[in-house]
């Protein structure tokens, strides 16, 4: 990291109390040593691998610049993160005096390399666990640059480097005399002060012949390698103790050049390890980990939450935080009452009691909102239109309480849900639509006949609007309006063509239903029908795994013949089909444009039933603009080969 590029960003952050002093390499190894200076807690584990250590030894070697350290000053009121000790101090009991923000890496490198018998647990670059020793080549150390490259040594903790799978030993410096033999000095040794004593042995061990030429190297290695190795010093920054928990976030996130970027859940992790009101009433520290792997319990037992996130988490416990600080703020009349907010200033603000005072009942929440999904029949993660609408749906439900399964509040909630799938209003930034809708949607949604024209309605639900022309761009899962209708039309009583069981959540994995094309794509190419209309939603409904295989790539009015010989009469065929909006007798026809015109009208309907509120029928102005080249194949279509060879091997039922 580079000091300028620090100070730097620094000054931009508004952070003006620090220091920049620089500390030699033995100062750091003993305070790492002691715990003078440890990690804060949230900080992930060493994973240096064992080129990115040598490299690093080479810059020191060379007297090159390593970079800046980033320390924090302990024993501030803003911050009190649980520290934690670099990685193989063992010994390290002090209290510590800096946290290390930012050179973990490179820090623990060099206390693992140069202390003790310099064994660092680290990876090759195909991640496969290693322990390594570092040696210096006296000869090449002081020689010219490409020499020095070459000068550290690493090889395996026994010693002894291998070929022909261990077979045969190309080195051997598994012994203090082999290793003067062949002139390695373990690293470590030079900051041991006992790099004199080996090199005395290393003068004596080539013989009288060679003895001239080693004093020689003796005299260039202290003068060379070993003295301004040991004067080396790393430039570091201490931010004061004053510093904030969000500036200290900031900057980390800024600064940080081992590649694992902070989040605010390892952040507070620290922080609330660190809370030492918690401390005192329980005698043990709170594991912000542990609890949330009480929370994932939950996750896992429902699939349509299996993505949610602890991020997410959080954002639902800052917005119930900030919400009992504003209603505070209004009881008290004050002018400026605090604003609601999920930002993640807001969650790094958060305290250990407000997370121990809405965690259960957000965890409770979780289990309500599963089941709300799946009235709704969204059924998976992967048809989940919006995650960030799950943070919605656990406020409401702690704010509401039991009174949200009422008929009317339920309804309500679900018109809030529908408007912004639909209108597609909870994209990636969704803390300002999140903060509103905890304040508005709750009072709104619970408000009785004689005062719901007192409650205004919540903005999530005024703006939202639909154009009839989407229907024509909503084509793949990524849209989150695509994935609103899918689960819209199995909400209508979805029956499955071949097997005429209802799509519902106890029959939905056993289907295997995934969305397919009505009129198939490849009749579709054949017949010249334009791709905007092929591979719309008014094209596509849900349909299990075998029926799919059962229609292949024909046309309806082929494969409608096909589901009567596999056990229906054709009333029951018409009657089936009918549930998926859809006229049987267009497919019957194979009249495509009379389909997509009939269809495209039901699933309008659908969707204004949903939203409360009519959409705009703009289908005459719009113009698509998607071509050929923006459809790639669908894998949903069966060719007629494939159903007939999958016909014959199963029977109809």
């Amino acid at each position: 990291m580079n000091i300028c590029f620090t100070l730097g960003t620094l000054r931009k952050l508004n952070i003006t109390s620090f220091q920049t002093p620089q500390y030699s390499i033995a100062e750091l190894r003993k305070w790492a040593s002691t715990g003078h200076i440890q990690l804060p807690d949230f900080q992930r584990s060493y994973k240096w691998d064992d080129e990115r250590i040598r490299s690093l030894l080479v810059t020191i070697l060379r007297g090159h610049p390593m970079g800046v350290i980033m320390l924090l000053k302990t024993g501030g009121q803003h911050v009190r993160f649980k520290p934690k000790p670099i990685t193989g101090a063992a010994s390290a009991s002090e209290e510590p005096a800096f946290l290390l923000l930012d050179g973990q890496q490179r820090l623990t490198s060099l206390y693992q390399a140069l202390t003790g018998d310099g064994v660092v647990d680290t990876e090759d670059d195909r991640k496969k666990k290693l322990r390594r020793r570092y040696f210096v080549d006296v000869e090449a150390a002081v020689g010219d640059s490409s020499e020095q490259s070459e000068a550290i040594r690493s090889v395996p903790e026994s010693g002894m480097v291998t070929e022909n799978f261990g077979r045969t030993v190309v080195l051997d410096i598994s012994t203090d005399e082999l290793q003067w033999h062949h002139g390695l000095m373990p690293i470590s040794a030079i900051f041991d002060n006992s790099w004199v004593t080996w090199m005395l042995a290393y003068l004596h061990a080539g013989g009288p012949d060679d003895l001239p030429r080693r004093t020689l190297l003796l005299a260039s290695f202290q003068s060379q390698v070993a003295g301004p190795m040991q004067a080396y010093e790393i430039p570091a920054i201490e931010l004061a103790s004053t510093t904030t928990k969000e500036a200290v976030a900031t900057v980390f996130e800024k600064v940080n050049t081992g590649g694992l970027p902070l989040n605010v859940f390892e952040l507070l992790t620290a922080t609330f390890a660190g809370d030492r009101e918690y401390f005192d009433e329980h005698g043990s520290d709170f594991r912000l980990a542990d609890d949330w792997a009480v929370t994932e319990d939950v996750l896992n037992r429902h699939k349509v939450l299996h993505d949610f996130q602890r991020t997410d988490f959080l954002q639902a416990v800052a917005l119930l935080t900030t919400l009992d600080a504003r209603k505070a703020d209004v009881v008290a009349s004050k002018p400026k009452p605090a604003a609601v907010s999920a930002k993640r200033e807001e969650m790094l603000r958060l305290q250990l009691k407000d997370y121990v005072k809405w965690a259960p009942k957000l965890r409770q929440a979780l289990e309500w909102a599963a089941h709300f999904l799946t009235r709704e029949h969204i059924h998976s993660a992967q048809y989940l239109p919006y995650r960030s609408q799950v943070v919605g749906l656990i406020a409401f439900k702690v704010l509401i309480g039991e009174t949200i399964d009422n008929h009317g509040v339920t309804e309500k909630i679900s018109q809030w849900y529908w408007c912004g799938v639909l209108g597609e209003l909870y994209g990636s930034t969704s803390e300002t639509r999140l903060a509103r809708d905890v304040e508005q949607v709750p009072p709104w949604a619970t408000a009785t006949a004689d005062r719901a024209e007192t409650v205004s309605m919540p903005e999530t639900i005024a703006r939202a609007g639909f154009f009839e022309s989407r229907l024509l761009s909503m084509k793949t899962r990524s849209s989150a309006a695509y994935r609103g209708v899918y689960a819209l039309l199995m909400s209508q009583g979805c029956i499955d063509w071949r097997q005429d069981i209802r799509m519902e959540h106890a029959t939905y994995e056993q289907l295997q239903v995934d969305i397919h094309h009505i009129f198939p794509r490849a009749w579709c190419d054949k017949s010249g029908i334009d791709p905007v209309m092929r591979e719309s939603i008014v094209n596509k409904t849900p349909l299990g795994k075998k029926t799919n295989i059962l229609l292949s790539g024909d046309s309806p009015a082929v494969y409608i013949k096909r589901l009567e010989t596999a056990g229906f009469p054709p009333h029951e065929v018409d009657r089936i089909i009918s549930t998926h909006k859809i006229d049987p007798n267009h497919l019957r026809a194979a009249d495509f444009n009379s389909f997509f015109e009939a269809r495209r009208e039901e699933l309008i309907r659908l969707i204004e039933k949903a939203m409360g509120k009519p959409a705009q029928r703009d289908i005459a102005l719009a113009t698509p603009q998607d071509g050929p080249e923006d459809f790639g194949d669908q894998p949903d279509d069966i060719d007629s080969e494939d159903a007939s060879a999958w016909l014959e091997s199963v029977p109809a039922s």
